[in-house]
């Protein structure tokens, strides 16, 4: 036969091409940086992506402290967790959760973005949140990139 033939090519843990890259995420809406940050953590802006591989990024998020939350959601939507005992249902707000780990604003919504398995896991654990502009990664000579180039 004359047609030309494709395969499918499949990544690997070995084959996966993993970079660092930084975000800024001043005055950014927190639910567009998630959806983003998520999607770079899983792969899915590499040509090669393959959904059962973690073939994505290393992200860094900086300046999680002035992320914005638009409309009456810094006081009106609430968290809740439990804590295991009778009575043990807590309840936070963003406004509360930003005045004492803002990393963790950020963080918890992009958990909620990725998938709720064990590579949903390791996928998070390659995300770096830091709520002011220096981080310790410099070694690894992340590159910066704008949440609309993605």
């Amino acid at each position: 036969m004359d047609t030309l033939s494709y395969k499918t090519v499949s990544l690997n843990a070995a084959t996966a091409d993993k970079q660092w890259v930084v975000i800024d995420a001043t005055d950014l809406a927190l639910g567009r940086l998630a959806s983003r940050v998520a999607l770079v953590l899983r792969g899915k802006n590499k040509p090669g992506f393959t959904p059962h591989v973690d073939c994505g990024d290393n992200v860094i998020v900086i300046n999680a402290e002035k992320v914005a939350l638009g409309g009456k959601k810094m006081t009106d939507r609430v968290y809740t967790r439990y804590t295991g005992y009778p009575g043990g249902q807590r309840f936070t707000t963003p406004r509360e959760i930003l005045a004492t780990r803002p990393a963790e604003l950020v963080r918890r919504a992009v958990k909620g973005m990725l998938p709720k398995t064990r590579l949903g896991s390791k996928q998070l654990g390659n995300l770096h949140v830091y709520a002011g502009p220096e981080h310790p990664h410099q070694a690894q000579n992340p590159k910066t990139i704008k949440l609309n180039e993605i």
